[in-house]
């Protein structure tokens, strides 16, 4: 598989709406400042977080689907 250096490609296209969404609740729910757009004012340590957050949400999703269905 070639990688051209890019690892934030959505696998899923349907799912980029959701994870847009999904990114500017919890950044509200973090206090970090994310607006639409260029934020390079953001810290790395802020973006980090919003990161982090998602994946920690998305992991809690696909447990909680995975044992509903019984895997």
């Amino acid at each position: 598989m070639a990688s051209n250096g890019n690892s934030n490609q959505i696998n899923v296209p349907q799912a980029k709406n959701a994870l847009n969404n999904m990114k500017y609740e919890i950044a509200r729910e973090l206090g970090v400042n994310l607006k639409q757009g260029y934020n390079g004012d953001l810290t790395s340590r802020e973006a980090g977080y919003v990161g982090g957050y998602m994946v920690k949400r998305l992991v809690e999703q696909a447990e909680q689907q995975m044992a509903g269905q019984g895997f």
